[in-house]
This record gives structure tokens, C-alpha cells and sequence, in this order.
């Protein structure tokens, strides 16, 4: 987050925001707010309330929670604030719904963060990545992903790697900025595993197509060269 909003920090949002579960549109507003903790969450002002669709859960003085009849899934989905700074406002779990839209673009995970940047920039340093003293990649062509708060990480092409200590793994994430994420073990001929060491875009948002195909080590779990230069590990993943 930027040093100058202090937290909880809500402002008023200028796009058409829409929520469906089960193909129905209980939410279709222009007057949402954005409110941002770890991380961005919409809310909205009761006069959005879909209340034909709403069975009450739990009721408290300070907020009640509600079922959203359309779905099972969307069982305590919404969230109703009767108290300080968010009274007058409601929220909907974004992983209980079947779809988000910001004008017609769907979102996914969570809102995007207006104070988040991502930008990808092609290098001609030498990077080269060893486990316990084997080389497993080695390229002077990769991409540097720097992201607002997080570590700078390295995408290299997968040409560039030892492909054959790679298995893949089950494990699957998704991100707002990039898309959906696969990843692989690192599997040496001692049988040693590093878990889900290396991720990947098989497709990936428009903004970051340039990493699509390329993929990332933890650097939290690997030793990395750069230029010759070998880095201080991060002390353990995010």
C-alpha cells in the first residue's frame, strides 16, 4: 500500500460494478466503494441491497450476515454493517459469487488495487538459478516482473531451463494482475523435492502477456546469480 493512505481506506469507485451467482445479477451499480486492507474489497450502499434474493444468517448490533437464496454457495455470502465507518454499507464474499464485472471486463480473485503496478521489463542481465549446487537454469534474456510491494521476480524461458528435474505439481493459484498460475517440483536424483519451487502462465491477463509460457523460481528456495553476483535469499516465501 502507499505510505499516504492510512488503513482502512475507502473511496468512492467510478466504475459500473456487477455481481451474478447462478446467472443472476444481484448487484449492478455505479455508486460502489472500494475499501482497502490487505486486500481491495467492494462494498456498497444499502439502497443496492438485493433484499429479494437475501435470508438472513446471523444479526448482531454492529452487522448481519446473510444467505443469497439464489445459490448454496451463496450461503453468509453478504455482509450488512450497522456501526462506524462502514454503516450504511455492504459487502459480498468475491470467492461466493459465480462472476464479477467492472464495466463489461471480469474480474477475478479480488479487485484490482488502483495504488498497484506491475510492470514487466525485458533484460540482457545473466541469471542463473542452482539447487544444492546444480545448475537448473541459465539465460541472459529474461523478463523482470516488479510489483508494488512484492519481490522482483525473474521469468525465463523455459528453453533456458533444466526441464527434466521438473515434475508438475497439482498446485494451481490465480492473481488479479496476471491470471492463473500452474506450478512444477523440483525433483533432483537424490530424490530431494522442493514443492511447487517454479510457477507458470499458461495464459495470462493482456497487461502481462510478455511473461505468458516463462516461468518464475522462489527465490526463497533456490540460489540465484545475477551478473555474476550471487543474491541473498529472501528468508522464506510470501
Amino acid at each position: 500500500m502507499p505510505f499516504f493512505l492510512s488503513l482502512p481506506h475507502i473511496e468512492d469507485c467510478a466504475k459500473r460494478v456487477r455481481v451474478y451467482i447462478s446467472g443472476v445479477c444481484i448487484v449492478d451499480t455505479r455508486k460502489a466503494k472500494l475499501l482497502q486492507p490487505n486486500y481491495p474489497t467492494y462494498f456498497f450502499d444499502e439502497q443496492d441491497l438485493p433484499n429479494w434474493y437475501l435470508e438472513v444468517s446471523d444479526v448482531t448490533d454492529e452487522l448481519a450476515t446473510y444467505n443469497v437464496g439464489v445459490s448454496v454457495k451463496g450461503r453468509k455470502a453478504l455482509t450488512r454493517y450497522f456501526t462506524n465507518e462502514l454503516s450504511g454499507l455492504f459487502t459480498i464474499a468475491f470467492d461466493k459469487m459465480d462472476a464479477w464485472f467492472e464495466e463489461d471486463e471480469q474480474i477475478f480473485v479480488h479487485p484490482k488495487d488502483p495504488y498497484k503496478r506491475v510492470d514487466i521489463l525485458q533484460s540482457s542481465r545473466h541469471v542463473r538459478i542452482e539447487v544444492n549446487g546444480l545448475e537448473i537454469a541459465n539465460t541472459r534474456a529474461p523478463h523482470l516482473l516488479f510489483e508494488t510491494g512484492l519481490p522482483v521476480r525473474t521469468y525465463i524461458p523455459k528453453t533456458d531451463c533444466r526441464m527434466d528435474l521438473w515434475e508438475p505439481s497439482d498446485t494451481m493459484t490465480a492473481c488479479p494482475y496476471k491470471g492463473e498460475a500452474k506450478y512444477y517440483d523440483i525433483v533432483l536424483s537424490s530424490g530431494e523435492t522442493i514443492k511447487d519451487a517454479i510457477w507458470w502462465y499458461p495464459t495470462t491477463t493482456l497487461e502481462c502477456a510478455s511473461i505468458r509460457g516463462f516461468v518464475a523460481f522462489y527465490d526463497e528456495e533456490v540460489d540465484v546469480w545475477v551478473d555474476g553476483e550471487k543474491q541473498e535469499r529472501p528468508s522464506k516465501r510470501p
